[in-house]
């Protein structure tokens, strides 16, 4: 692997949100603004709350009959996953399916947006994100 391929890879794919799944994505979002000193951002609503941490946010969404995680035990594991923002999503999908990762659900629209649901050799869940207006840089992602 050369070292403009590995730029090249950072470049197209960048971790932008840490979601964990809660009961009341704006209580938590308002803990975690205490916790952290950090505010919860102006876009958050009870369906995806959020407070940026440098270039990732932890970002919280509500779910159904949430039961809290019980760890180290296994009964109820931890919850969360990770998404990534791509600049070429078919590519990235090869990449990653390639590397042993498996598709779960597509939520991309005609366009060519949305998100991609995978999940990691072990189970984890990821997504694959391609967002409407999104530009990148040699800094990587830029949101509208």
């Amino acid at each position: 692997l050369t070292s403009s391929h590995v730029c090249q890879d950072r470049r197209m794919l960048r971790l932008t949100d840490f979601i964990i799944d809660c009961p009341d994505a704006m209580a938590l979002a308002a803990f975690y603004a205490e916790v952290t000193g950090l505010p919860v951002a102006d876009s958050s609503t009870e369906h995806w709350a959020s407070i940026a941490l440098g270039g990732i946010d932890l970002a919280f969404v509500p779910v159904e009959d949430y039961r809290p995680p019980q760890w180290p035990a296994s009964e109820h594991p931890k919850q969360f996953h990770l998404d990534f923002e791509v600049d070429d999503l078919e590519a990235e999908q090869l990449r990653v399916v390639a590397l042993g990762a498996t598709l779960q659900r597509d939520h991309v629209d005609p366009d060519g947006y949305g998100f991609r649901v995978f999940t990691d050799p072990v189970g984890h869940p990821f997504c694959l994100c391609r967002n409407k207006g999104v530009t990148w840089t040699e800094a990587g992602p830029v949101w509208p």
